[in-house]
């Protein structure tokens, strides 16, 4: 960290739960590049298997009209055993099953947290989930040093998560291009007009508004509501969070958004139930995303 108490690489000095993390990832970041070199890392990415189109896959995922006349998201299904707003959601379930079983109930695009000291994820979750199906994943973390986006790709990851908060829009829009080099797709998360103006401006082709403060933790599904129609219509927009049943579904769609991101639905309701009811409507969830 700086003398100002920024982090360092980052620019910025967020506070809450976001700068928490950032000052362990910063930590993680230096031990990682003595265990495992850049330059190493990087002579090791001609032996991983090509990435799947996250992109595609959510375009693809949505439909105007579904079952019943109803619109369909695009539903990425989020493997996640632990939050720091909820505790443990779910462990009984392994990443490779809780994938197949998201694939066969309709989802179109997984992510995965790997973050282990918050979120009690691990890389090798990343690895396993995709091994089990043929969906596109999504690398879940807090990504600030291109060190991260090279690791993602050497995991096997599609895409990933890229939060607008957590960076220079300088340090965003190196991030986002070293993603789409390595034939990623950079998911931007944002949660204020100023975020989503840095997503715009790093060439953001698929935004993810987030509902949930990450300063604060608290949740409100207006963000989606107020951000999404200032998103220019050949961009994808992902509403992340808050969403509980197919009521919640159809209040961003109609804002804007194609897609859905939900986790701890999906993991605490059971993969197939929670994600019938957000894709054609059913028994309301009872769980928050």
């Amino acid at each position: 960290m700086g003398p100002d108490g920024a982090v360092r690489g980052t620019g910025v000095n967020p506070g809450g739960f976001l700068r928490q993390v950032l000052v362990q990832k910063a930590q993680e970041i230096e031990l990682a590049n003595k265990t495992l070199p850049l330059a190493v890392l990087q002579t090791r990415l001609g032996s991983v298997v090509p990435p799947r189109d996250f992109a595609g896959a959510l375009r693809r995922g949505y439909r105007e009209s579904g079952a019943g006349g109803l619109p369909r998201p695009a539903i990425i299904a989020e493997y996640k055993r632990a939050s720091p707003s909820r505790g443990i959601i779910r462990t009984d379930i392994g990443p490779a099953e809780m994938a197949q079983r998201a694939q066969a109930a309709g989802a179109a695009a997984l992510s995965v947290l790997t973050d282990r000291k918050f979120f009690q994820g691990a890389p090798e979750y990343l690895g396993a989930a995709r091994e089990a199906c043929s969906l596109p994943v999504l690398r879940k973390d807090f990504i600030i040093d291109p060190y991260q986006v090279y690791e993602s790709r050497y995991l096997g990851a599609d895409a990933v998560l890229l939060i607008a908060a957590a960076v220079t829009p300088e340090r965003l829009a190196l991030l986002a291009r070293l993603a789409a080099d390595l034939g990623m797709t950079p998911l931007v998360e944002v949660h204020t007009a100023v975020d989503l103006a840095a997503a715009l401006a790093a060439g953001a082709s698929v935004v993810g508004i987030n509902n949930r403060n990450l300063d604060t933790m608290t949740v409100d599904l207006a963000v989606t509501s107020q951000l999404a129609p200032l998103v220019p219509p050949d961009v994808l927009v992902v509403s992340e969070s808050g969403i509980r049943n197919r009521a919640d579904v159809e209040r961003v769609l109609r804002a804007g958004a194609k897609a859905i991101l939900v986790g701890e639905i999906v993991m605490s309701g059971g993969v197939e139930a929670p994600l019938q009811e957000l894709l054609e409507g059913g028994p309301p969830g009872e769980a928050g995303a």
